[in-house]
This record gives C-alpha cells, structure tokens and sequence, in this order.
C-alpha cells in the first residue's frame, strides 16, 4: 500500500527569506531548504497519512528555471512515481513559471494514476503572515486525496489544471486563475472539494515517451513573438538568420496578426521554422479558420505553447 508522499523542492518564494522583518518584498527567494519548510509545518505528519520524505531537487528563483532542471525534475518525478510506497508528489516551486513547468509535467510524466500537486507562495517565508505553509498543508491535503490524479496546481486555496492555470497578479495572494475553464476544485478547513463532485481524470501525457530520455535530446530552441500595433518582422528574421527551430507568435484576438510579422513568419515557414499561434487574449480558445496558415494551439498561452511546440519537435527528431 502506497504510503509516501515525496516533497520534491525546487526553490522559490515559498523558501524566500528577507534581513527585513515581515517584508513581503524585496527577498531573496530559494533560500530555505525542503526540510526546513516541512519542519515549520508541523500539522503535515497529520495530513499526509503516512510518512513524508524530502528531497531538493532544486534551489532557484523561478524566473531562471533552465531546461536542465526541468530535466532533472522530471527525472526524479520519474523515479518516486514508479516507487510502489509512493503515493503522490507535492512541488515546491516559484509562482514566475509555476505555469510553465505544470503544463511540461502535464505533457511527460505519466502519472494518471497518482497526483503530483505544485503549490508555491507569494510572500517570503520571513513575512508577518506567510502563505507558503497553508498553501504546502494544502497540497499534501490533495495529494493524499483517494481521487487526486495527474498534474495539479493548489495555491490560496484553489485547486487548478496544468492547462489553466496562469499568474494573473505580480503580488496578491490569489494570484493564479483559471480563466473561464475555473478552477478543479478548493481545499476547505483541510477537506478537498471538487467543483464538479469529483476529481476530473487528467488525460494521458502526449509526450510521455520523452520523459525518460529528455536528459539525451537537445532542447529546440523556440522563441516567442509578439503581435502588437506597429509590429514589423525585423525579430521574426533575426530569429530566423539565427538558427532558431520553432516560434510561436502571441496574436491578437482570434489569432490575428498583423500584417507586417505575418509576412515575415511565413518567409519563417518557408524556410523550414515551426510556426504556431497562440492567443494573447487570457480566457477563452481560439477558434482556427478553416484553411489556417499556421498550426493553432487552441487555448493555450504563448508561454505553455512554445512547451508544446519544444516537446513536439523533440518528439519529431527523436
């Protein structure tokens, strides 16, 4: 019988100290050890049913999480997942590209039947009223849930989807959202609720073949372009003179772009680029024209779909 949960630490706010008593801003994040934020925490032994065990598999701020790192998390995702002890994973990880390295797990590791929960926090660890310790009882809380299954987000409060879930505030404590898809559910006085009376079944990761060998396979270089009024193409053909294998244009509205870096992303096409779109609008899908130039991610966001596009090309030269 599955009986652990691992805490796989990463670094963050959530581990973030300040010399100024109480400062919510103006830390240095990523400085506490995983163990120490579970020893400050005691009402996790109660929660997790079971043992917990820690492991740093990272210290960083998470506006520089590196393609390495993701590496080496999904390797060690990969690792506890296949132990039969382990219940669940919880991720202690920054709310900059919370997002990001949600929405990669959701894509390689194949953990359908068993939850891997990120949570974070937005003040510091040294704060007056620091979030990381109830958004971490939080995660454990769903991690042990009987109908927790997939990649999950828990933060405030809230429990959201790898597909979701965006950073929508630079300060508030509820600072991710799930658009007009809504959150999966809440965790409520330490009981899980649903939004829809029961866990949603996460579907099956696209890339899971890569998971295993992504630490063998060159990362594709893909950038991200923007449209916006008066865009040229002048980024889009440096990009291109330098090598670069797939971009993904961040269009306006129903993926539109404006004429100027269109032009250019089709010489981009033409020359062999991988080319998608994806909406700058925060909620709501795209809906394709029925003869589409490009290739559109459909409800993704510029940021999750240059993932997809990496892990796609990855999938393609492996």
């Amino acid at each position: 019988m599955a009986t652990s949960i691992v805490v796989l630490g990463t670094g963050g706010t959530i581990a973030g100290t300040s010399g100024q008593a109480g400062a919510n801003v103006g830390y240095t994040a990523a400085q506490l050890s995983v163990e120490q934020l579970l020893a400050a925490v005691p009402p996790l032994a109660a929660a997790a049913r079971g043992s917990l065990v820690a492991e740093q598999v990272a210290q960083v701020d998470s506006k520089d999480m590196t393609h390495a790192l993701w590496q080496r998390l999904v390797a060690r995702c990969l690792a506890h997942l296949a132990k039969e002890d382990v219940a669940g994973l919880v991720i202690t990880h920054g709310t900059d590209t919370l997002e990001e390295t949600a929405w990669l797990l959701a894509n390689v590791l194949p953990a359908a039947g068993k939850p891997v929960v990120l949570t974070c926090a937005m003040r510091p660890a040294t704060a007056l009223a620091p979030d990381g310790p109830q958004n971490l009882l939080d995660a454990v809380t769903v991690a042990v849930h009987p109908e927790a299954r997939g990649v999950l987000v828990v933060a405030a409060g809230t429990i959201h989807g790898p597909r979701e879930v965006v950073k929508v505030h630079p300060l508030r404590l509820d600072a991710f959202a799930s658009g007009d898809g809504g959150p999966l559910g809440w965790v409520e006085g330490g009981q899980v609720r649903w939004a829809q009376a029961r866990a949603p079944q996460p579907p099956l990761a696209p890339h899971a073949a890569l998971a295993p060998r992504l630490g063998a396979l060159p990362w594709p270089r893909v950038a991200i372009v923007l449209s916006h009024a008066g865009a040229d193409g002048l980024l889009v053909d440096a990009l291109v003179a330098g090598g670069v294998a797939g971009i993904v244009a961040g269009a306006t509205g129903n993926g539109t772009l404006h004429e100027s870096l269109e032009a250019a992303l089709a010489r981009a096409q033409g020359a062999g680029v991988a080319v998608r779109v994806a909406s700058r609008c925060p909620e709501g899908r795209m809906l394709a024209p029925a003869q589409a130039q490009w290739v559109y991610l459909e409800g993704l966001s510029p940021v999750k779909a240059r993932i997809s596009l990496m892990l796609e090309l990855m999938a393609q030269g492996a």
